[in-house]
């Protein structure tokens, strides 16, 4: 089991900055993949970022040169830095494990991120 514990949401204004982190606990496997999802009221749940344990990173196209992801695997932490935020982004965020081997995806409880105009 693992468990995922979003924090660094809430309100900024646009073209402000907001980092969030993932904290990750119990059963980590060397090889995996950790992301990013959001959504927003009505819309479906998207990709925004994710990182292999390879250190692969993809990120969608609406947020490529705003958003970094970035991993501390000795912490077992994720973080997405979000710079250039727009009203656009305003969703909650969810942090995403696949365990790559169990073909077992994990998901965080959601960080709300608000931008306003």
């Amino acid at each position: 089991q693992v468990q995922l514990v979003e924090s660094g949401g809430g309100l900024v204004q646009a073209g402000g900055s907001l980092r969030l982190s993932c904290a990750a606990s119990g059963s980590i496997s060397s090889i995996n993949a950790m992301g990013w999802y959001r959504q927003a009221p009505g819309k479906q749940r998207e990709l925004v970022a994710v990182m292999t344990s390879g250190s692969i990173t993809s990120y969608a196209d609406s947020v490529k040169g705003r958003f970094t992801i970035s991993r501390d695997n000795a912490k077992k932490t994720m973080y997405l830095q979000m710079n250039s935020l727009k009203p656009e982004d305003t969703a909650v965020y969810y942090c995403h494990y696949y365990w790559v081997a169990g073909r077992v995806d994990y998901w965080g409880q959601g960080t709300q991120v608000t931008v306003s105009s």
